[in-house]
């Protein structure tokens, strides 16, 4: 490494990297700071030159995160917050923590995940009201429709600061009595000789039927619902089997999950997107931070 750490990094180095981290690209590092995009590439080439380290593979699609820019990033992002709080203590800024705070997430997600969020980060920021808004059509950030939105799919508008936060894992589910009472399952065939829980105008499952092999009608289905609490509450009530995110399931004993390791059902990415407002924003970015290191540990 070819920096004194006694002397320490410039903060614009710092800042520039996580919005290149963030957007993965210059160009887009670039607009969300409202630099040029020579400038954000001068302050990485200058970063890596102080650490001795590539911290970017440049590639035909934009840059690639090397293992040392992930191992660099969460003190980074301490770094950031720090930088933040630095400039609300020394402004007065203290007073712009108050207010409300709209987040859009999916039903499930705002069900299950998003209450004991929330408890908790009422008590970190007590001053901050939160709207919460639970539907499954995606919020548009740009119309204000939302501050802060949990998707499950990564938002292309260049102005939105885009965090994945992990996997969520789906799984099928069926009530013990349910599967007490009806025929073994021990292959993926199995299912179609079961009462099954689905989408009604929504065609994810029966793409994902397809995909496997398994071309089936909605008249397969014994239950077809879009909505996904209501596809839950029916699997727990012994109507049938189900598919669902695993964190759903975790805290009811009573609901199994049906053909584990056999039924390869791909995880759906979980997405914190918010307006680069946020960079100007205390009460918004106070949340947002919040929501990034809360939503993970419980996925």
């Amino acid at each position: 490494m070819n920096t004194d750490p006694s002397r320490g990094f410039d903060w614009h180095l710092v800042r520039s990297f996580l919005a290149v981290l963030d957007q993965g690209s210059l160009l887009g590092a670039a607009r969300l700071l409202r630099m040029s995009q020579p400038t954000v590439g001068r302050h990485i080439a200058e970063l890596e030159q102080q650490l001795g380290i590539v911290l970017f593979e440049r590639t035909g699609r934009g840059l690639v995160p090397a293992s040392a820019a992930l191992a660099l990033a969460d003190a980074a992002r301490r770094m950031e917050a720090g930088a933040l709080l630095l400039a609300q203590t020394l402004s007065g800024a203290q007073k712009q923590m108050t207010g409300s705070v709209r987040i859009a997430a999916s039903v499930p997600v705002a069900v299950q995940l998003m209450p004991p969020i929330l408890a908790a980060m009422r008590i970190r920021l007590p001053d901050i009201q939160v709207e919460l808004v639970a539907s499954n059509q995606i919020s548009n950030l740009l119309r204000r429709e939302a501050d802060i939105a949990v998707r499950m799919v990564r938002p292309a508008q260049s102005s939105l600061i885009a965090r994945k936060l992990g996997e969520v894992k789906v799984g099928a589910w069926a009530h013990r009595d349910y599967l007490a009472r009806s025929s073994p399952l021990h292959k993926t065939t199995d299912l179609l000789r079961h009462e099954l829980i689905g989408n009604d105008a929504d065609r994810a499952i029966l793409q994902g039927f397809a995909a496997m092999g398994y071309p089936v009608t909605p008249s397969a289905f014994a239950l077809r619902t879009d909505d996904l609490i209501v596809q839950w509450q029916a699997v727990r009530a012994g109507l049938g089997i189900g598919f669902c995110a695993d964190y759903m399931a975790r805290n009811d004993p009573d609901v199994l999950p049906v053909l584990p390791g056999l039924l390869k059902i791909p995880p759906l990415p979980i997405w914190l997107a918010v307006h680069r407002e946020i960079r100007t924003s205390t009460r918004i970015r106070a949340v947002y931070d919040f929501l990034a290191d809360a939503l993970p540990k419980l996925l």
